[in-house]
């Protein structure tokens, strides 16, 4: 275990949700200038989009692998020990070099495996410096390549994980402004079932694998005759009556 007064910087870099292209500038040099740089993979071993953007940018002898179970959903002792490990490998590493990154899908603020990292980081190297450089999300990425407009004037704009139920994605629903569901692939059906009880489903659209080789974009209306990938993202536009400028 690293000496807790070495110092050290743990930088987490949000890397866009998987178009290389869309990993910003910042982001980039921050990735070159760490003297390595983590990217999380699950307990399975295949390489996940973070690793995969990364390679764009720098070499693979700079890139080290570490195990997250982000495909536990429901042994929580599992994945906090995998949390803890993961951790300790990550401590270990700034006991030896000065910078390391943690490269995260999206943006390392927004729903990321960093959040537990750095907690666990920072009880382990105390003198730790913690900081991150922000990506584009999924939303953002979607919006741009659908055509929807995330907000107008005065909209709020809720961010909804479908993994706390579907519940709380029909109250968001029922409320003003534009809904943004994540993860909800598994809920395609359930989630189809809400728009449409909230009459929100006609003008929704939803996307997967954004910028890939395999990207999805389609209206909402019969997702649910199919599977879908478990990192799905939903957009269900603010009612708007077509003026320009109508929720100044």
């Amino acid at each position: 275990m690293p000496d807790v007064m070495s110092s050290g910087r743990l930088i987490g870099i949000g890397v866009g949700p998987g178009d290389p292209e869309l990993v910003t500038v910042k982001g980039v040099n921050a990735l070159r200038a760490a003297d390595v740089v983590v990217v999380p993979v699950m307990d399975t071993g295949e390489r996940g989009r973070a690793e995969a953007t990364v390679l764009h940018y720098v070499p693979a002898e700079k890139v080290l692998r570490v195990v997250f179970a982000l495909n536990e959903r429901t042994d929580r002792a599992r994945r906090e020990a995998a949390w803890d490990e993961a951790g300790r490998q990550v401590a270990e590493l700034l006991g030896r070099h000065g910078t390391v990154a943690f490269a995260t899908i999206g943006d390392p603020n927004v729903y990321s495996t960093f959040t537990y990292l750095a907690h666990t980081v920072g009880e382990l190297v105390p003198g730790v410096a913690v900081e991150t450089v922000p990506g584009i999300t999924a939303m953002q990425d979607l919006a741009a390549r659908s055509g929807a407009v995330l907000t107008e004037g005065t909209e709020p704009l809720t961010l909804v994980p479908v993994t706390a139920g579907s519940a709380v994605l029909k109250d968001a629903l029922a409320g003003p402004g534009t809904v943004v569901a994540y993860k909800f692939g598994r809920h395609a059906a359930e989630v189809a079932e809400v728009l449409r009880e909230t009459g929100r489903l006609d003008d929704a659209v939803w996307g997967a694998s954004l910028g890939l080789p395999g990207e999805s974009i389609r209206p909402a209306a019969g997702m649910d005759a199919e599977p879908l990938p478990y990192l799905s993202t939903l957009i269900a536009p603010a009612r708007r009556d077509g003026g320009r400028g109508g929720k100044l």
